[in-house]
C-alpha cells in the first residue's frame, strides 16, 4: 500500500490566494469522509427510523432508532454488517420487519438484494446468483412479504421481472421481458401491466401495456429517437395511466392517459424545464405534486389535500426540499433540505400539527463552516444557444483574475443542479473559482437543448465549454492562464478532449474513469447496456456504421496534441469505462514523452466509493491542481486504508 507524507507541515499553501480573510482549510475527510448519519428513512409504522452511519471501522452500516424516544434517549442500534464498501442504497420492506439494500462486489455493479431482520440483524441474499444484477426493485404496501426484483438472470442483456417472497427467499420469474423493456410499471392489484421498451429499429421508445399477466403486449404511444417516454404509474382504475412524455412538446409533462378512449390530458407542464421528480398518493393513486429543476427546485401542487403541508415545509429553513419517506398512514413524512452553502438537514414532519422536527445533519462538521454559495448563470454560446450553468466563487479573496477549475458533469445525459456539492466546496475553499454549465446535451431544458447536443461529443458540446471559459474571463472573474477542466465519465472524456482538441486552453486537467476511445467504449459495455445501443448511434455515432467518424472525435486519437499535465484516477472493476479506457491513453502519452499521472484504484469502479480512496485520490488531487494552478493545499499526510496504486 502507497503512504503519502509529502509535507512536514500541517499545510501547504501557495500566497496567490491566500488572504487574511479566507477561511481555514477544510479538512478532506469532513468533506469526502463517510456522513455522519445520512437518508433516513421512517418505518410504515412510523415507530422506528433508519439511517445510514459509519460503524467502528468506518463502513457506512443501516442503523434503527425508536422514533418517539425523548432527546438523551436514543436507542440506536446497527443491523447491518457489511464488510467493505459500504451501503449506499436501503429502504423499508412494508412488513417492518426488513430492512432491504443493494451491494455490489468492489463497484462490479452486479447489484444483489439483500434483506435484513430488524430485530436480529439476520441477513440473507435474496439475489444470490453470480454475475447477475438486479436493476428495479417494486414495493406494495398491500404485499409486504412480495417483492418484484428485475434481474438480468435469463438474459444477461434484458432484466426479466421475478417476484420474491422475502420471509422464505422463494423467488421465481413474474413478467419476461418481451425485447427491450427499460422500465415496468405496475397496478393497484401489484401485477405489472405496462412497459417502457426501447424501439431497436427507430431509437426511440414504446409504450405497451396488456390486460392481465400472460395477455398479449400491445403498444399505445410510441416516441421518436429525438423524444422522450415512460409510463409513470397507474391510476386507481384500470384505465387510467400517468405518463411522462414530451411527443408533442418540447419538455417533459405529466398526463394521464385513457387506455379505453386513448385520449391524454395534461396534467402539469413547464414550457421551459422538464418535469424532474413527482410526489405521488400511495393509496388514492394520484399525482400529488411535481418538481422542476429550474435554477432552483420548484414545486407544483396538483391536489389540495398537500397544498398547506408543502406550504409549511417551505417555511421550515432555507433550501430546496423533498419528501423523501412516509408512513403507510401518510401521517408522518421524511423531509430533506438541501443547500448551497451547508450540509444536507432532515427532519420529521407531523401532517396533523404541520410541524416539523429536525432529525439530524448528514455531516454536523459543516454546520458552522464557511461554505461559499452557487450562483446561476447563463451565456450564449458562439452559435446563440443559451446555456445555463453555476459559478461557485471562493470566500475571502476579491473574485478577480483567479484560478479556476471548469468542473464537467458525467452523463453526458444529466444536469448539473444547485446544492451542496463536496467537490466544489473542496475546489473553492482551496481558492478556485467553480464554473459549472449544463453545457448542449444535457438534460433538464427540454428535447430541443438535449438533441442539439446529437453527434457532437468532442463537437459543439466541447465548444460550449470553450466559450464557457471565455464568458468567466470576460467576467473579469478567471485568469485565463490558470483554468484547469476537471470531470468524472462522460466529464473525463470532455477533460481529455480538453487537452488533445483544444491543447491550448487549458492549463491542467483531472480525468476520472473517463472513456479515451469511443470506439473501445462502445465495444465493451455491459451486455445489459443492449437497450442503450440505438440511443448511443443517435446521440454520439453507429459504431457499426461510423467507426472512423467515432475515432476521430477520441482523445486517443489526439494523443500527440497534449502538451498539459494530466492527471487521471481510475476503478479497475469498472463495468462501464473499462480499465482499458485509462491505461491506454497513459501508455500512449508515457511513450510520447506527455505529462501524466495514473491513479488506479482495485477495489472500485465507476467512480470511488470508499471515502479512503475518495480521501486518497483528493489528496493527490488537491497538491496536483496546487502546483500547476497555484491554489492552497491541505499536506497529504497519512492515508490509511486506501487501495490507490500510482501507476
Amino acid at each position: 500500500m502507497f503512504r503519502f507524507a509529502f509535507f512536514a507541515g500541517v499545510f501547504a499553501m501557495t500566497p496567490l490566494v491566500a488572504s487574511a480573510e479566507a477561511p481555514p482549510l477544510i479538512p478532506r475527510d469532513v468533506l469526502f469522509g463517510n456522513p455522519d448519519k445520512a437518508g433516513p428513512q421512517i418505518s410504515p409504522d412510523g415507530k422506528h427510523i433508519a439511517y445510514l452511519a459509519p460503524d467502528e471501522k468506518n463502513v457506512l452500516q443501516v442503523w434503527v432508532r425508536t422514533t418517539a424516544l425523548p432527546a438523551g434517549k436514543a436507542n440506536d442500534k446497527k443491523v447491518t454488517s457489511d464488510e467493505k464498501r459500504g451501503i449506499r442504497q436501503y429502504f423499508w420492506a412494508h412488513d417492518g420487519k426488513h430492512l432491504l439494500y443493494l451491494q455490489d462486489a468492489g463497484g462490479d455493479e452486479n447489484f444483489h438484494l439483500f434483506a435484513a431482520e430488524f430485530d436480529t440483524g439476520k441477513t440473507r441474499d435474496l439475489t444470490p446468483f453470480t454475475g447477475v444484477r438486479v436493476q428495479g426493485v417494486e414495493l406494495d404496501e398491500k404485499h409486504p412479504d412480495t417483492l418484484l426484483v428485475g434481474m438480468n438472470k435469463r438474459n444477461k442483456a434484458a432484466f426479466d421481472m421475478h417476484r420474491v417472497t422475502i420471509s422464505t427467499g422463494e423467488e421465481k420469474i413474474d413478467t419476461e421481458n418481451p425485447g427491450l423493456v427499460v422500465g415496468w410499471t405496475t397496478d393497484k392489484d401489484f401485477v405489472i401491466r405496462a412497459a417502457t421498451a426501447v424501439n431497436s429499429e427507430t431509437g426511440g421508445y414504446d409504450l405497451m401495456v396488456r390486460e392481465k399477466p400472460g395477455a398479449e403486449w400491445k403498444t399505445i404511444k410510441k416516441w421518436t429517437n429525438e423524444e422522450q417516454g415512460q409510463a409513470a404509474g397507474f391510476g386507481a382504475d384500470a384505465n387510467t395511466l400517468y405518463v411522462i412524455g414530451n411527443d408533442s412538446t418540447d419538455t417533459l409533462r405529466l398526463t394521464k392517459f385513457d387506455l379505453a378512449t386513448s385520449k391524454e390530458e395534461v396534467i402539469a407542464e413547464d414550457k421551459e424545464y422538464d418535469i424532474g421528480g413527482a410526489m405521488i398518493d400511495d393509496k388514492k393513486r394520484i399525482p400529488l405534486a411535481v418538481s422542476f429543476a429550474k435554477a432552483r427546485t420548484e414545486w407544483k401542487v396538483l391536489d389540495d389535500s398537500v397544498k398547506d403541508d408543502f406550504a409549511a415545509l417551505a417555511k421550515v429553513r432555507r433550501g430546496d426540499f423533498s419528501v423523501t419517506s412516509k408512513t403507510t398512514d401518510d401521517t408522518l413524512w421524511v423531509v430533506a433540505y438541501v443547500t448551497d452553502d451547508g450540509p444536507v438537514s432532515y427532519y420529521l414532519y407531523h401532517r396533523d400539527t404541520k410541524k416539523a422536527d429536525f432529525l439530524f445533519f448528514n455531516n454536523s462538521k459543516l454546520e458552522n463552516t464557511k461554505l461559499a454559495q452557487m450562483e446561476p448563470i447563463q451565456y450564449k454560446a458562439k452559435d446563440g444557444l443559451v446555456v445555463h450553468g453555476y459559478l461557485t466563487k471562493p470566500l475571502g479573496v476579491e473574485a478577480k483574475d483567479l484560478p479556476t477549475v471548469l468542473l464537467v458533469h458525467g452523463g453526458p445525459w444529466a444536469r448539473d443542479s444547485w446544492g451542496f456539492s463536496p467537490l466544489t466546496q473542496f475546489l473553492a475553499n482551496r481558492g478556485y473559482a467553480v464554473l459549472q454549465v449544463n453545457f448542449r446535451g444535457s438534460t433538464g431544458y427540454g428535447k430541443k437543448f438535449l438533441n442539439a447536443g446529437n453527434r457532437e461529443w468532442a463537437g459543439k458540446m466541447h465548444q460550449d465549454l470553450i466559450d464557457a471559459k471565455e464568458w468567466i474571463v470576460k467576467q473579469g472573474v478567471a485568469d485565463p492562464k490558470k483554468v484547469a477542466i476537471m470531470g468524472g465519465s462522460y466529464g473525463g472524456y470532455a477533460t481529455l478532449v480538453g487537452l488533445t482538441f483544444t491543447p491550448d486552453e487549458f492549463a491542467c486537467g483531472v480525468d476520472i474513469v473517463g472513456p479515451s476511445n469511443i470506439v473501445t467504449l462502445l465495444k465493451t459495455v455491459p451486455p445489459y447496456w443492449a437497450p442503450a445501443k440505438a440511443l448511443f448511434a443517435k446521440r454520439v455515432g453507429d459504431l457499426e456504421k461510423e467507426e472512423a467518424f467515432l475515432k476521430e472525435r477520441s482523445p486517443l486519437a489526439k494523443v500527440n496534441y497534449i502538451t498539459k499535465p494530466l492527471l487521471i484516477g481510475q476503478g479497475k472493476n469498472d463495468p462501464r469505462v473499462k480499465v482499458a479506457e485509462s491505461d491506454q491513453i497513459v501508455d500512449a502519452m508515457r511513450k510520447n514523452g506527455k505529462p501524466v499521472e495514473y491513479v488506479l484504484y482495485p477495489d472500485e469502479g465507476h467512480g470511488f466509493q470508499r471515502p479512503e480512496n475518495r480521501l486518497h485520490f483528493f489528496a493527490i488531487t488537491e497538491q496536483f491542481l496546487a502546483k500547476h494552478l497555484g491554489g492552497r493545499a491541505e499536506a497529504v499526510g497519512e492515508i490509511k486504508g486506501h487501495s490507490g496504486e500510482i501507476k
